[in-house]
């Protein structure tokens, strides 16, 4: 007879234990509905408590509608000590770093130093050798359709076994990026070259950003900083040189889905294991700046924008993304918005962003892989989840905007942050 844990154990084997992002809604290209222009301060602020109230440890969110901007946290940074949460603290953000490093390789296709649909094997031969770096191309490594798979799991080998010790092992282990991307060659891939729908991988952003140091001479992170930090004007926002979060923070806690109780703080972390795939830190008012000026603009020129916005369906965590070039489509209630999600040990963060720039929402929380698995290895529906997915649809649609059209699916918020689970 097989006990309670060992089956708990199989179910939460990792296919891949994607770190960072299913469409939020049923039909992708939809016309943006009237939103409501009011910020609603005090629902905001109750939708955020909610999910407090729910279980999240502690949550922090900015929204913007034009020139008006709500700032609000709820919850505790410290579960020990209690101190608050405050929504201008500096947060691990994820896979949202994929989207700067997207920007930065777009730049330099503006400037013609790497081709879109060129294969990988013309910039990097000895990292991506043979018959796949001759098919693989630049624009399938940004849209995850190269599928190589992802090296997390054999980054973190007591992940795919139901156990998390592996997490406290390499805590300070610093991984070159050539090993990360070895891993993930080494594991079977997903499917062909070009092949849809892909496969989100984190291996695909470690290789941009040694391609991004290869035609550039210099270190991605700090190409990066210089050209698309520093030019969206963001303040906050950097890779940090320690394993420690710079600047006010909460601390970081991950449960593994139960596997952890209590949940331990993982907020001094080597973050070496996501380099250029997501290892930065910043403030959820950087984030819409730097969506603001990306969208209007202001960092890529219209023709790289439009191919950012060329999208494929993309796997991961048992749904699908509506993927660009480092970033995603979500169809709400009131239409079409833009951005990310991302998440680390115990950090998490989404940032959205209507066409314009002119309705955001960035938030993030500090509680991970809080959610129940069921026996048929998927995630079970969590009272957070659904608090978070209130708050993400009054943030950007307002009371008004945020009525449900027939046949739409479930709002999931920070869909690319979940894993694949298999018994």
């Amino acid at each position: 007879m097989i006990s309670p844990r060992m089956r708990r154990t199989r179910r939460l084997a990792a296919a891949a234990a994607l770190l960072t992002t299913a469409t939020l809604t049923a039909t992708p290209g939809t016309a943006a509905a009237a939103q409501d222009p009011a910020l609603d301060r005090q629902a905001l602020q109750q939708s955020l408590d909610a999910a407090h109230k729910a279980g999240m440890y502690g949550m922090l969110s900015t929204v913007r509608d034009g020139n008006q901007t709500w700032q609000g946290a709820t919850g505790v940074a410290d579960v020990t000590t209690k101190r608050p949460m405050h929504p201008r603290m500096t947060h691990r953000v994820g896979s949202i770093s994929k989207t700067f490093a997207s920007v930065a390789v777009l730049q330099q296709v503006a400037r013609g130093t790497i081709e879109l649909d060129a294969p990988i094997g013309r910039y990097l031969p000895d990292l991506v050798p043979g018959e796949r770096g001759e098919q693989i191309t630049v624009r399938m490594l940004l849209n995850h359709t190269s599928h190589i798979a992802d090296y997390l799991g054999p980054a973190f080998p007591s992940l795919l076994e139901g156990k998390t010790s592996s997490l406290d092992e390499h805590r300070f282990r610093e991984i070159k990026p050539t090993e990360l991307v070895q891993l993930g060659l080494e594991a079977t891939p997903t499917g062909k070259p070009g092949a849809t729908p892909g496969s989100y991988s984190n291996t695909n952003y470690v290789i941009i950003g040694l391609l991004l140091e290869k035609v550039t001479g210099e270190n991605a992170e700090r190409h990066i900083t210089r050209n698309v930090i520093r030019k969206a004007g963001l303040r906050h926002t950097s890779y940090p040189r320690t394993p420690r979060i710079p600047g006010p923070h909460s601390k970081a806690y991950e449960s593994w889905y139960g596997l952890i109780d209590p949940p331990r703080d993982y907020s001094v972390y080597d973050m070496s294991y996501v380099r250029t795939a997501g290892d930065m830190v910043s403030t959820m008012d950087d984030l819409n700046r730097f969506y603001r000026e990306l969208l209007r603009g202001r960092l890529i020129g219209a023709e790289q924008m439009a191919e950012m916005q060329k999208t494929v369906p993309v796997r991961v965590g048992g749904g699908y993304l509506v993927y660009g070039l480092g970033l995603y489509a979500a169809d709400l209630p009131c239409g079409r918005f833009w951005g990310h999600d991302g998440a680390v040990f115990g950090m998490g963060a989404q940032s959205l962003s209507s066409p314009d720039g002119n309705r955001q929402v960035s938030f993030g929380m500090n509680l991970m892989k809080y959610q129940k698995i069921g026996d048929d290895g998927q995630l079970e529906p969590s009272e957070i989840d659904t608090a978070m997915a209130n708050h993400l649809v009054l943030a950007l649609c307002g009371k008004g905007g945020a009525t449900a059209k027939s046949g739409q699916k479930p709002i999931v918020p920070l869909p690319g942050s979940r894993m694949t689970v298999k018994r």
